[in-house]
């Protein structure tokens, strides 16, 4: 409008021009001492806050790493923090985020691995263990003790077990390799199976086996028919009529898996073995112990043969296999996935 007025005063004058226009000539007399600054150049303002593109594209880059690609922007941000290294708020995260159509739920944004069906066959003792860690509560609330259980699938037995006072890697590691040294385990003779917890898949544990030659296999998640020995032995456990709902002390739970155990593996008549002694099979003593409850019944059958309507009857046999999903084919050694 201004410049408007300018042009039309060239013909007419001044007055009249603002006049004709509707512009108080106090107006027009500031815009002409001041004209330089209304059509100045504008630039455009800065945040001086805000992230340059660079770094806006760093923490996009860093959203899209694949450990942090199902994960929410709090989770990311903490763990940035706990690795020394600060980027953005958690605020800005997700307005890039928003920025990009990425503000969905994040974890269904990832290709999950494919997890394979362990297959396992044992036709004798020490070729396949599989192994588990449970809780017992403690005195207190919140507080626990942890029960890490080895077991042999074909013969029940329970080859190695330990009370502790936490779950860590080291304390598995030990396990394994005194109880490999106790049954005198030779390269390549044993898998070791166990679901995908921290301990069983960690690198002290993983190492262990690749040093002593022995094949790991791991569940598939959240399929805990992939692991039925440990859990079957821990429900055995948990269910027995002298567990208590707590332990007041370690050295407590200690002595009560000792109590268990021994009964476990010498006393009781396991009734996936043929009603035969964990001990027994383990160390190959079944064969005269079968033989002997055969003479028996033969005998009781000779005495009263009407009560067996004539059938001669036989003791449960023992198994000549036992396995995990059972495969189609050998096992070889190597990693188990």
């Amino acid at each position: 409008m201004m410049r408007a007025t300018e042009s039309l005063a060239q013909d007419i004058s001044i007055k009249e021009a603002c006049e004709v226009l509707g512009i108080p000539r106090a107006s027009y007399y500031y815009y002409q001492k001041h004209k330089e600054c209304f059509f100045r150049e504008s630039t455009p303002s800065i945040r001086p806050l805000a992230l340059s593109d660079q770094e806006r594209q760093t923490v996009l880059d860093t959203l899209h790493e694949e450990r942090f690609f199902d994960k929410a922007p709090r989770e990311i941000y903490a763990t940035l923090l706990d690795e020394g290294t600060y980027l953005c708020s958690v605020r800005t995260m997700y307005r890039i985020l928003e920025r990009h159509d990425e503000i969905r739920e994040r974890r269904n944004l990832l290709t999950r691995p494919l997890y394979h069906k362990p297959e396992l066959l044992a036709t004798a003792s020490n070729q396949v263990w599989s192994w588990d860690i449970t809780k017992f509560k403690g005195p207190a609330k919140w507080t626990y003790f942890y029960l890490y259980v080895i077991l042999d699938i074909f013969s029940r037995y329970v080859v190695g077990w330990m009370v502790a006072h936490r779950e860590q890697a080291v304390l598995a590691q030990r396990l394994i390799a005194e109880t490999c040294q106790k049954q005198a385990i030779e390269p390549k003779q044993l898998v070791i199976h166990a679901d995908r917890g921290s301990s069983m898949t960690s690198k002290p544990v993983a190492f262990l086996l690749s040093d002593l030659g022995i094949t790991k296999s791991h569940s598939r998640p959240y399929v805990s028919n992939d692991n039925p020995y440990s859990e079957s032995q821990f429900k055995t456990l948990k269910y027995c009529p002298d567990f208590p709902g707590y332990f007041g002390s370690i050295e407590d739970a200690r002595a009560f898996c000792q109590n268990f155990f021994t009964w476990y593996n010498t006393e009781h008549h396991h009734s996936g073995i043929g009603l035969l002694k964990p001990e027994d099979v383990h160390y190959g003593r079944t064969d005269q112990i079968i033989k002997e409850r055969s003479r028996i019944l033969k005998s009781a059958f000779e005495n009263h043969p009407e009560r067996f309507k004539g059938k001669l009857p036989k003791p449960p046999s023992l198994p000549v296999a036992a396995w995990i999903n059972q495969p189609k084919q050998e096992i070889s050694c190597g990693e188990i996935h």
